[in-house]
């Protein structure tokens, strides 16, 4: 069974959060609230975990994963970016964007898209999730929380908890979560294209 975390939204309770960071250190997978819906997150590196995540979502090969990070700083050690890309990018940052960019060699083989060697990365304006990215101190390896059959993500912690109780290792609940999933910014083509439009305003990059 799934552990429940009751947090708080505001001053989320630093003993549930490293509990959660030690279940995550431990190699389980986690449902943690986001500004753009719920988001399963496991450890850099966490292969099983990503393979539970593909399970979870019925994802082939070619899906982009997300590394979810503190802040814009620690974007740089897993992707490139021109100063270009560089400056769009921090203007949105922390925000409900994911931005496709070419992964460096810090990323985990497992998250990269096979062909095209991509990676999402965001940072999330959220005080929980923050917090518990700050606990773990570094990036996590994450994927919108959007069920297979579901027109929707789920954005209900005690929801989450009875349809994945048996898949996920804990889910962490702050009562706050977003209701729409990011808007995902291309920058990999040769014009910056937006692969979806959800919480962000495209009008900057469109």
């Amino acid at each position: 069974m799934a552990k429940y975390f009751d947090v708080h939204p505001v001053n989320p309770q630093s003993r549930s959060i490293q509990q959660a960071v030690d279940i995550l250190r431990g190699g389980g997978l986690v449902a943690y609230p986001t500004d753009s819906c719920y988001a399963l997150g496991c450890l850099l590196g966490n292969k099983d975990g990503l393979d539970r995540i593909r399970q979870i979502r019925k994802l082939d090969d070619k899906h982009h994963f997300t590394l979810v990070c503190s802040n814009f700083a620690q974007l740089g050690q897993y992707v490139q970016m021109d100063n270009a890309v560089f400056r769009a990018v921090k203007a949105a940052t922390p925000g409900p964007y994911t931005f496709i960019l070419p992964a460096t060699r810090e990323v985990p083989k497992a998250m990269v898209h096979p062909k095209k060697r991509t990676v999402g990365v965001r940072v999330p304006h959220h005080i929980t999730a923050l917090a518990l990215l700050d606990a773990l101190g570094e990036p996590l390896m994450s994927s919108t929380l959007l069920l297979p059959g579901f027109v929707d993500p789920l954005t209900d912690g005690w929801q989450i908890k009875e349809e994945l109780d048996h898949q996920v290792d804990a889910v962490i609940d702050s009562g706050d979560c977003g209701v729409e999933p990011t808007t995902v910014v291309n920058f990999t083509g040769d014009e910056v294209s937006v692969d979806r439009v959800g919480a962000g305003d495209p009008t900057p990059f469109q």
